[in-house]
């Protein structure tokens, strides 16, 4: 298995345990790498969502999934890249949401492939490797 950046979508069904193929592929992710790495963005997405819920004790537990986690900040290099993505996006009509631009970034930028279950969101993007865990 290549390094690999989990998208929020796959984030959130590692983190729920519920698909036994998804659990599958995240554990021989771990063993052969022993970290996930997301993006500030995805840590951001997924903390909201919990918030917003009232939902104390997944956000504890998220917590300490990201003590152990790679947690790719945001720096303007990605967002010089994300900026380019988005024009591209915008001139070809395609989808142009400025936080998968930013972690589609993240993973061209750290040499990584996309953990996705949204492939539609990222398939355009040149030189960006995918990968779904559902399948």
């Amino acid at each position: 298995m290549e390094l690999a950046l989990l998208d929020t979508d796959m984030l959130s069904e590692v983190l729920k345990r519920k698909s036994r193929r998804v659990i599958r592929k995240a554990a021989a992710y771990l063993r052969e790498h022993e970290q996930f790495a997301i993006s500030s963005i995805s840590r951001y997405e997924a903390r909201r969502g919990l918030m917003e819920r009232g939902a104390d004790k997944q956000l504890t537990r998220f917590n300490v999934f990201c003590t152990h986690t790679l947690v790719l900040p945001i720096a303007d290099v990605l967002l010089d890249r994300a900026a380019d993505l988005w024009v591209v996006a915008r001139r070809k009509g395609l989808p142009a949401c400025d936080a998968d631009l930013i972690i589609a970034a993240a993973a061209l930028e750290h040499g990584r492939s996309l953990v996705t279950g949204n492939d539609t969101h990222f398939s355009w993007i040149p030189g960006l490797r995918l990968e779904n865990w559902r399948t």
